[in-house]
């Protein structure tokens, strides 16, 4: 298990600091960072002095290389709009898209997990079609109609929830359905496929010609083994929804990192958009690692695999 650890670990470092990389090269292409800092009005010379105090004009790699002593340190650097630190910025934002992406995964996996065992225990039936045009209906409405439509109907003409905002768990409601009607689909046909596999296994006919109760095989045993590609998917899902929340937290007037992240970058305030592409990514490689040893300790061949 202690190889295994650090040969993911080795993995998670070398795909952070590849992103790392390819965030400040393409902060630098896309935008000045001295015009970023200096505005639109500044003269020629202006944009010169501040390039020269900020150390814009040094090379890249000694840049790349300050950028990330910063980090390691904790300084993100300071907002070119404001002028804040960026991590004060990003961390109070923080709360309110990760209380999102939870309760999005919570609503996609009570959804998804019942509708694909029951979709694999009657194949081809009625059920089992309802549960897959559900599936396809799931991931082909965009998220922005999807929320917009959730507004009109919850929102406005039934005044059930409340539509914008995120000072309450209700306000969490619509939007938690929102980005999670759009992870349900995937999480919903991987549990059924592996449940269909898992249910022809040998193991499983042998459990039930030993007289065990049919709710002991399936949840017990077969939705164990079934799980085990749904763990990796909803950890996947959930990096996801996290740094992929900017049309739900902007149609629900949600203060998030999603929000942060799209007024960052219509006005080009490149630190924060460095920042939170990267704090991102690392929970994103986070939950895959963490998944990755959950499925090891579901099953040990995957230890003895890699």
């Amino acid at each position: 298990m202690t190889g295994f650890l650090l040969r993911r670990l080795a993995l998670a470092l070398f795909v952070l600091v590849t992103i790392s990389v390819i965030t400040f090269v393409l902060s630098h292409v896309a935008v000045d960072p001295a015009l970023g800092v200096a505005g639109d009005s500044a003269t020629d010379e202006d944009i010169a002095a501040i390039r020269a105090q900020y150390g814009f004009d040094r090379p890249y790699l000694v840049q790349y290389a300050a950028y990330i002593g910063n980090v390691l340190s904790g300084d993100f650097g300071r907002s070119y709009l404001s002028g804040e630190p960026v991590i004060g910025l990003v961390a109070e934002r923080v709360p309110a898209t990760a209380l999102l992406a939870f309760l999005s995964i919570v609503f996609a996996l009570a959804l998804s997990v019942p509708l694909g065992v029951l979709a694999a225990l009657h194949p081809n039936s009625l059920l089992d079609r309802l549960a897959l045009s559900l599936a396809v209906f799931g991931q082909a409405i965009p998220n922005f109609w999807a929320g917009l439509l959730l507004i009109l109907v919850f929102g406005l003409n039934l005044g059930w929830l409340p539509i914008s905002g995120s000072s309450s768990l209700a306000h969490f409601v619509l939007p938690s359905i929102t980005l999670g009607t759009f992870a349900m689909p995937a999480l919903m046909r991987l549990v059924r496929a592996g449940m269909i596999e898992v249910l022809d296994a040998d193991y499983i006919r042998t459990a039930r010609a030993m007289g065990l109760k049919e709710r002991t095989v399936l949840w017990k045993y077969a939705l164990r083994n079934a799980v085990l590609p749904v763990v990796s998917l909803t950890a996947v899902q959930f990096g996801f929804m996290l740094g992929g929340s900017i049309v739900v937290e902007s149609i629900f007037a949600i203060q998030g990192i999603g929000y942060l992240a799209w007024q960052s970058m219509s006005r080009a305030d490149m630190p924060v958009i460095q920042a939170i592409v990267l704090l991102v990514s690392m929970a994103y490689i986070v939950l895959t690692l963490a998944a990755d040893l959950l499925n090891a300790a579901l099953d040990p061949r995957l230890r003895r695999a890699s």
